[in-house]
């Protein structure tokens, strides 16, 4: 699905980027970061995000990422962000030289948690794949673009009716990176009703 064909919307727009045909770049600004409360105090809202709206209940939006991260805390991945206190991010995070961050964060009624798993520095590629059942979420990983595993399932109140998904890129630090957005694709949810104990789920 070409990049350029969704009715894109910025909260806050950067100052360097590019919607092409094929992919979405986005060059970070220091100081940009998504966070709010919890363990550290502070509240940040400050990175850009760019969305479009969706009433589909049940949906899978992938998106390939390749980036130049170089500073702790550089980031760049996929988002559901209704308002600065309810959204849910996933990305990896520079750390060192020697590992990075895999994580997501999902953040509601204004208090964030991250959920965490240390990846080589090496990587520079990710996948991700955002998937919705109604009020509920997944969110997954790949390195190749074919398999992908899970990283979290969370429910997000926020999410009653239409929502927005889409990407963004920060940098909290004293720092500034090129973020590629590419193979984005819209449609099916790919992540299947659950049947157990008690029967098969919406």
């Amino acid at each position: 699905m070409k990049a350029n064909k969704f009715a894109w919307k910025w909260t806050r727009e950067p100052e360097r980027y590019e919607i092409g045909e094929d992919a979405i770049e986005i060059v970070t600004r220091p100081n940009t970061d998504l966070w709010q409360r919890t363990y550290y105090h502070f509240r940040n809202d400050s990175a850009p995000v760019l969305q479009f709206m969706t009433k589909e209940k049940f949906f899978s939006f992938t998106v390939r990422t390749q980036f130049e991260s170089k500073r702790r805390f550089d980031q760049c991945g996929v988002a559901v962000y209704f308002d600065s206190e309810n959204w849910i991010k996933a990305s990896a995070e520079y750390e060192t030289e020697a590992f990075q961050h895999l994580g997501s964060v999902v953040t509601v009624n204004g208090y964030s948690d991250w959920a965490t798993t240390a990846i080589d520095a090496s990587v520079r590629s990710i996948w991700y794949r955002l998937s919705r059942r109604e009020d509920d979420f997944c969110v997954e990983c790949s390195f190749d673009g074919t398999t992908f595993r899970q990283m979290r399932v969370c429910h997000m109140p926020a999410a009653t009716g239409e929502v927005p998904v889409g990407i963004y890129a920060c940098s909290p630090e004293e720092s500034s990176f090129r973020a590629v957005f590419s193979e984005i694709e819209f449609g099916e949810c790919k992540w299947k009703a659950h049947v157990g104990t008690f029967g098969e789920s919406k």
